[in-house]
């Protein structure tokens, strides 16, 4: 996702996003480096984000025919800006349904953002369009209790904005025992890992810019400027004191990613 907008109220911001290109565009590359299928010919790039996904998979096979969905249209805007040469589509994965047969369906940080009970459904119905062998490749990040997004809940249940802000809380992602039994059944191969990243980050005040890009988005978008302003000041606060300046006065962000790869039987 990079990502990717898929339930959230507003479009999402693919400068904000890119505030932290490098960090955000590695796992793309953990994930790419796993990847089974040596010459895909077709590549579809779920929730592409702003194209820095896209680019990696550019970078790999310079001579597939890739293509790049999303549901933001201004992380459209930014991906046809940058990579030209490729399409790029306004499009919601819960009704995206490909052209062809697709050989590797890539996602970045993607599913984390559809209802619980959508994605396994999604995810089966693209697998299902693929000829045998064919790659479904995602990761997401797994940092639903991180103390940045633990405090995020937090925040939004302690204000004010209590009651705005009810039900924007993001569904918890299936654990891999629940993701290997949904995929197995059609998939010869199901393979799942994860990987703790721990970003340096200037100060407290980058980590809520970091999240400010994706995950504290669907608790902003629906407050007032001034409410935002002071859910931002309340949730600083609580960042401050519970990650610790490190040596050099950065902090260290831990972020955990699921990471899956599944071959299609």
């Amino acid at each position: 996702m990079a990502h990717k907008s898929t339930g959230v109220q507003s479009d999402w911001s693919a400068s904000q996003y890119l505030k932290f290109e490098d960090e955000r565009t590695r796992p793309a590359r953990d994930l790419l480096s796993r990847v089974i299928f040596q010459n895909p010919k077709n590549i579809v790039d779920l929730g592409c984000g702003p194209g820095n996904s896209t680019a990696i998979l550019e970078e790999r096979y310079p001579t597939a025919q890739i293509v790049g969905i999303d549901s933001s249209p201004d992380m459209i805007k930014k991906a046809k800006s940058t990579l030209p040469k490729r399409e790029f589509f306004v499009q919601g994965l819960e009704s995206y349904s490909p052209s062809e047969s697709v050989d590797l369906f890539f996602s970045n940080a993607v599913f984390h953002w559809l209802k619980g009970g959508e994605r396994f459904e999604i995810i089966k119905k693209l697998i299902g369009t693929q000829q045998p062998g064919g790659n479904f490749a995602f990761q997401i990040p797994y940092n639903l209790s991180e103390p940045s997004h633990v405090l995020m809940r937090e925040t939004a249940v302690n204000g004010p904005w209590a009651s705005t802000l009810s039900d924007v809380d993001r569904d918890e992602f299936q654990s891999p025992q629940e993701i290997y039994d949904q995929l197995k059944p059609i998939c010869s191969e199901v393979h799942i890992f994860q990987t703790d990243y721990f970003h340096p980050l200037a100060d407290h005040k980058s980590v809520m810019e970091w999240v400010k890009g994706s995950g504290l988005r669907p608790y902003l978008d629906p407050l007032t400027p001034e409410d935002q302003e002071s859910f931002m000041e309340i949730y600083l606060g609580s960042l401050e004191k519970a990650y610790p300046k490190s040596v050099d006065r950065k902090v260290l962000l831990r972020y955990p990613r699921l990471f899956v790869v599944a071959v299609k039987g």
